[in-house]
């Protein structure tokens, strides 16, 4: 599978990355613990099994509208098999509209049982994921908030990129030269 993502402006990287260390040095669950070189923060905004050249022109389109501001609205968790701990971010409707032309792209040219409903418009929730787990309710109950950082106040997306979930390989989808 091939992912649609966005990456983060440099000070919310690492607000990220600060509470990937505070939940890892509290024991919980954190992204911080996987070591992969690419393993970085990100909004996923679809996956599709592969990059055809009709998706990939219509993301060159996507890529030549960052960066898109944004904001954080607090933590949020998910039960969905995994346990998963994330910074939510506001739904706007830019961001909305972003993320339905890349659904959009990527549903254009891939089998529809090859897409995660989950990312569908109207059932995704943008958010970024500061640790996950299998374990259920590894987050419930626990003063989770309280261990991490507040979330930076703006924010920016900058960057499209897709990860190659067989081979591990990044890459950046750049816009359209005119």
């Amino acid at each position: 599978m091939r992912t649609v993502e966005l990456l983060l402006d440099e000070a919310a990287d690492l607000a990220v990355r600060e509470a990937w260390r505070r939940l890892a040095d509290a024991g919980l669950p954190s992204q911080a613990r996987h070591r992969s070189p690419t393993n970085s923060p990100h909004l996923t905004l679809a996956a599709c099994p592969e990059l055809t050249a009709p998706i990939r022109w219509e993301l060159a389109e996507v890529a030549a509208a960052l960066p898109l501001p944004v904001r954080f609205t607090g933590v949020i968790r998910f039960e969905r098999p995994t346990s998963v701990l994330a910074w939510a971010l506001d739904l706007d409707p830019a961001l909305a509209g972003l993320h339905r032309r890349v659904w959009e792209a990527v549903a254009s040219d891939s089998p529809p049982d090859t897409l995660n409903p989950f990312h569908e418009p109207g059932r995704w929730s943008p958010h970024i994921t500061l640790g996950r787990t299998r374990r259920a309710g590894a987050f419930a109950g626990r003063r989770v908030p309280e261990l991490l950082p507040a979330p930076p106040l703006s924010v920016r997306l900058t960057t499209l990129r897709s990860y190659d979930t067989e081979t591990g390989a990044l890459e950046v989808l750049e816009p359209r030269r005119p």
